[in-house]
């Protein structure tokens, strides 16, 4: 009954802003504008372990994209390197941690950053097939060097102000499309069909493994609290069903996912294991080669590789940041937030600090929301999730406690929150309707945020321009419009200049 019960700086937020009761912590609330953003150092810790909750799992997770326990079981590189996956957990906390904790202070907003699954993801599949490892690091410090270089002239936020408002507020809806569709799939929830439709309920149409099971309970127990007000609503049902998964793990040997157990749990299983602190191993650190990819390739290839990684993190980063600001209720009506460039600049240092430390380029994570659901506001949010983060690089068994289905109903639960920024698109016109509807659907159909803002760019002038809007529209959309139509046409000019 403790944990529902508000604080009385909860209940009366405005009592600790110096007119009544003294804070706590005053110079930690002046510093981090607490008060004046409405929020509370209580909730403000809340949303941070929240947020740490729904991102701890790349802690495991890019180590096994990454990197393996050996060369059989790794993505190996052109000349037959590997990354060892023990060293890639290591940077990957300690990345997470540091740039998210810089990111808080210096923007002031509760986002946290960690490896991009995105950009993770290209590199171990298609990027390492043409270079080394370090050579591939080289090409993300390359690739966030720019950004910050965009952020600082402030390309980065002359492009985001350019935004017409729906396509804004679209690109927010779409994202809570995004992380709910995530988060159906991480549970189990929604799987791929064999040779139906592309997805499908759960196995056959039915819910079948306990895993998803504990999804939905999670989500469910989550919804009513939320849907009750109660405070920490989020944090309490990720605590609750985070030990439901323990008792139920520990009484049924469930498991993880596997070839042989289809119904196991998805990513880490939910219990404690005999050693709950081990010692990172920091090995990978400044393992990269700045323009080795350059002589190995060529200047035109390894252009377009560093192009590509460019725009899916200049342009995944801008939409998350603007979905999460709207989230938070820190966005004006033209989706401007507060220190926007500071924002732009400490999120390009941190692809330069993922490529430094051969952890992948580190971005602003969607997931995220689900700290900004339970309340948070500032920075101090950011905080206290980086120092979760680095507290993961020696307690690794505990961060593996939380399985991704309770953390996938977190998700879940935010994407409905987030999708109600609809209200603010006129569809009535459909000039308007179709482009942002485009950029809406793209996002979780794609599982690409860049992908959906780059398709509601290029509908938004053609269709907006064709329909005798042109004058309306800013000439920065044009230009990103046609950086898009070279970015979705990568492979065949890839090819063409391999030719």
């Amino acid at each position: 009954m403790t944990l529902l019960t508000k604080t009385s700086e909860e209940q009366n937020p405005a009592s600790a802003t110096g007119k009544g009761r003294v804070r706590a912590f005053p110079r930690l609330d002046r510093f981090f504008q607490v008060a004046e953003r409405g929020s509370t150092i209580a909730r403000e810790m809340r949303g941070g372990l929240v947020t740490f909750f729904t991102m701890a799992y790349i802690v495991i997770l890019n180590p096994l994209i990454l990197g393996g326990l050996n060369a059989s079981t790794a993505p190996v590189d052109v000349a037959g390197g590997w990354l060892p996956a023990a060293q890639v957990g290591a940077v990957t906390g300690l990345t997470a941690g540091v740039m998210t904790i810089l990111f808080g202070i210096v923007a002031n907003l509760p986002f946290g950053l960690a490896a991009g699954l995105g950009i993770n993801s290209f590199l171990a599949v298609s990027v390492i097939g043409e270079v080394t490892w370090p050579e591939a690091m080289g090409l993300v410090v390359i690739n966030g060097v720019l950004i910050v270089l965009f952020g600082i002239t402030g390309a980065r936020t002359a492009i985001f102000r350019a935004v017409p408002r729906e396509l804004k507020a679209a690109i927010t809806v779409g994202i809570g499309l995004f992380i709910a569709f995530i988060g159906f799939v991480d549970s189990g929830f929604v799987r791929p069909t064999k040779g139906g439709p592309p997805v499908q309920l759960g196995d056959g149409g039915s819910i079948t493994s306990v895993p998803t099971l504990v999804f939905v309970g999670a989500l469910l127990l989550i919804g009513i609290l939320l849907a009750r007000k109660v405070q920490g609503g989020l944090l309490i049902g990720i605590i609750v069903s985070t030990i439901a998964a323990v008792v139920i793990e520990s009484v049924f040997r469930i498991g993880s996912s596997g070839p042989s157990n289809a119904g196991g749990w998805h990513l880490n299983k939910p219990e404690l294991s005999g050693t709950l602190v081990s010692v990172p191993d920091f090995g990978l650190l400044g393992h990269f080669d700045l323009f080795g990819a350059f002589g190995r390739l060529g200047a035109l290839a390894a252009t377009m590789l560093v192009f590509t990684l460019v725009f899916t993190n200049f342009f995944d980063a801008m939409g998350t940041m603007t979905g999460l600001a709207k989230s938070a209720g820190l966005a004006d009506k033209r989706g401007t937030f507060p220190r926007l460039k500071s924002a732009f600049i400490v999120e390009g240092i941190g692809a330069v600090a993922g490529g430094m430390t051969s952890g992948s380029s580190n971005t602003v994570y969607v997931d995220s929301a689900a700290g900004i659901g339970e309340g948070a506001r500032t920075g101090l949010a950011s905080v206290v999730t980086g120092l979760l983060f680095l507290g993961s690089m020696f307690l690794t068994p505990l961060t593996a406690v939380v399985p991704i289905e309770v953390a996938a109903a977190a998700l879940v639960a935010v994407g409905a929150m987030m999708v109600a920024q609809i209200r603010e698109i006129n569809f009535k016109k459909f000039s308007v309707a179709l482009p942002v509807f485009l950029t809406i659907v793209t996002m979780p159909l794609t599982y690409s945020i860049a992908n959906g803002i780059g398709v509601g760019f290029i509908s938004w002038v053609v269709v907006r321009g064709a329909s005798g809007k042109g004058k309306k529209i800013h000439p920065l959309m044009w230009v990103v419009a046609a950086g898009f139509l070279v970015y979705f046409a990568r492979g065949p000019i890839a090819a063409w200049m391999g030719g």
